[in-house]
């Protein structure tokens, strides 16, 4: 028996198919990413840059229960070393220099440690400041953990003994003003029960200890302010703070810093939202009147500006040129 040929298939219209090259690569191969050569700020490549410069951030902790949470619990206002890794990751390149004018346990530097990056942070608490170096030594194992830097003593005086131009960003947690001074249900749950500290101190040099909000942000801004002569020109602060209640007043403390930080020529450049999901429900304000649970802080992200030429104003009066055009008609 024969066998017949099979008919042949039809031919689609359409486009040639391509020549097979003889650089393709077999499927499956990924294409690895590079960092783009132009890019002077960090080493993300762009799919690890653009879901940093969202506005909304879910804040994100280690847990209560996990081991190297102890120290960090021992501070009344902590801020998680995670949320501030992805601030110095998007912000420097490796072997950079970080500065935290209010070091606090030390967050920024245990950061700064993972992500290898040299972290200075100043700290006015005595006790503070060895509960970071304690935190470096327990927590972070890693080489960079000696490259951390903690400075105890008033940030007033520490900022002046640094270089100028020798700080690629500054990250801080400032005090939110005297609001630790009020024991509500949270302090009272939370602190008081566990006997964890419920103030930062009663050095009188300590901005939460400032009872008059228009002085503390102006010695709030002086500090910050000082902290841009060592950091280069171009380069970014990035300062976490919370809006928050003075009795029945909302006060809008971020709004009232950025404008206090303009005259020191750094420039709001953006305003992330930090949610924090994890944080209780109190029944603040029932059944008498509306008072938030405010779950949220902000990032205020601030660019040193200092050496920006001024734009060039337009030349007016006489002087000015005269826009081309029709020729005005002559008056009768």
């Amino acid at each position: 028996m024969e066998f017949q040929e099979a008919p042949s298939a039809k031919v689609k219209r359409g486009r040639k198919p391509k020549a097979e090259s003889a650089h393709e690569e077999p499927p499956g191969d990924k294409i690895t990413k590079s960092v783009d050569p132009r890019n002077a700020l960090n080493e993300l490549i762009s799919t690890e840059w653009l879901p940093e410069t969202i506005s909304v951030w879910t804040q994100r902790g280690l847990g209560a229960n996990h081991p190297d949470a102890r120290i960090e619990r021992e501070h009344p206002a902590p801020f998680s070393f995670t949320d501030v890794a992805r601030l110095v990751r998007f912000f420097t390149k490796k072997g950079q220099t970080v500065l935290d004018p209010f070091a606090g346990v030390g967050s920024t530097l245990k950061a700064c440690a993972t992500e290898g990056r040299r972290g200075i942070g100043f700290e006015l608490n005595p006790r503070y400041a060895e509960l970071s170096r304690e935190r470096m030594r327990t927590e972070v194992k890693d080489i960079w953990a000696e490259e951390q830097d903690v400075r105890q003593g008033d940030a007033r005086d520490l900022v002046k003994e640094l270089p100028d131009d020798s700080l690629d960003l500054v990250v801080t947690s400032p005090p939110y003003w005297i609001i630790l001074h009020k024991e509500d249900h949270k302090a009272k749950q939370e602190r008081v029960a566990n006997d964890l500290d419920t103030r930062y101190g009663d050095d009188p040099r300590d901005l939460g200890n400032v009872k008059v909000y228009r002085d503390f942000i102006g010695e709030l801004s002086a500090i910050l302010g000082a902290c841009a002569r060592p950091l280069k020109a171009g380069k970014y602060m990035a300062v976490v703070v919370s809006d928050f209640r003075d009795k029945s007043k909302y006060v809008m403390f971020h709004a009232d810093l950025a404008i206090a930080l303009e005259p020191y020529g750094l420039e709001m450049r953006g305003l992330k939202v930090l949610y924090q999901r994890h944080k209780r429900i109190f029944p603040y304000g029932y059944p008498y009147a509306y008072v938030p649970n405010i779950h949220h802080q902000f990032i205020m992200i601030l660019q040193n500006a200092k050496g920006k030429k001024p734009p060039k104003e337009k030349a007016g009066g006489d002087d000015a040129k005269p826009k081309r055009g029709r020729k005005a008609k002559a008056e009768q």
